[in-house]
């Protein structure tokens, strides 16, 4: 019980400090999960934020579910999604009962538009990361490049993209692996 008390509490914290969606998230569930509690590996991490990142529901709630079950489970998972939702859903809630009221002030839009900074800088932050610790090689770099190119010149879902780009890992990998024999 003490664990999962814990789970909650974690992601509770990672949930109030998240301003602009899941890639906003990842340097705050780096430090929380990987450096401060042990959760998951680095590599763990950015697994997970890919395989949130193309099914179903928010990347943020998805993360939260992997890490949550693999620490304890299916409850583990429930604990952590809950954690990771609830002060989302509070500050929701009290917002859109004052928002209505203020969005027009222009302090409050001031406000909005600094945050939207601050959350670009963050998701950048974490771009960056995840770039420095997944393109380590010439098979790594050649599929950020296609996958760049292709999501700037297509309109193409992100999902397709992941696939791809497993594909294309598998299949260059054990290309590599034959060269090598």
């Amino acid at each position: 019980m003490k664990e999962l008390l814990e789970l909650f509490l974690t992601f509770a914290k990672i949930g109030v400090m998240t301003f602009g969606g899941g890639m906003a998230m990842l340097p705050i569930l780096e430090r929380e999960v990987v450096q401060n509690k042990h959760w998951a590996t680095e590599e763990e991490l950015v697994d997970y934020f890919a395989i949130g990142q193309c099914t179903p529901g928010i990347i943020a709630v998805n993360t939260a579910t992997f890490v949550g079950q693999k620490r304890k489970g299916a409850m583990g998972g429930i604990t952590a999604t809950l954690g990771v939702v609830f002060p989302s859903l509070v500050i929701i809630t009290i917002l859109a009962g004052l928002i209505t009221n203020f969005a027009h002030l222009a302090w409050v839009q001031n406000a909005f538009a600094g945050i939207q900074v601050c959350v670009c800088v963050l998701i950048l932050n974490a771009v960056l990361k995840l770039l420095k610790k997944s393109v380590v090689d010439k098979r790594t770099a050649v599929i950020f490049v296609i996958v760049l190119l292709g999501n700037m010149l297509l309109s193409v879902s992100p999902v397709w993209f992941v696939l791809l780009s497993a594909l294309s890992g598998i299949v260059l990998k054990n290309l590599e692996g034959r060269a090598a024999k």
